[in-house]
């Protein structure tokens, strides 16, 4: 095989993945502290972002999706071990098409693992991370 088959390989590849809604591998934040994060895509065209880190006692978490078009409402569900702490619907708003919810858990002794997902018609985003 060519060098370039080789990057087109990969690359479709990595596409199909995210198509699918796959996760990206979490990695600490780059900007200090002790946030966790991980993004990826969605099973259409919109992306997201899950965030976790230790505050005072509890994680605070945030997810983000980015669907570039304003005034879709979202049903979202948080989960922290299997446990669901945030359950609700969201409404993308300009001027990139996004919404957030930030929301606190209690951080338990062990690791936290943190699963967020969100669904618009037959688009559906789902992320994990572990704290």
């Amino acid at each position: 095989m060519t060098k370039t088959t080789t990057s087109s390989l990969v690359a479709a590849g990595f596409l199909a993945a995210m198509s699918l809604g796959s996760t990206a591998v979490a990695a600490p934040a780059s900007h200090g502290g002790n946030a966790v994060r991980a993004s990826g895509g969605c099973s259409s065209s919109a992306v997201w972002k899950l965030k976790a880190k230790p505050d005072n006692g509890a994680l605070e978490v945030e997810f983000e999706v980015d669907s570039n078009a304003n005034g879709q409402v979202w049903k979202v569900r948080l989960k922290d071990n299997g446990d669901r702490f945030f359950a609700g619907k969201r409404t993308t708003a300009g001027p990139s098409g996004s919404f957030s919810v930030q929301q606190s858990t209690a951080n338990r002794g062990g690791n936290d693992v943190i699963r967020a997902r969100a669904v618009h018609g037959d688009e559906i985003c789902r992320g994990t991370l572990t704290v």
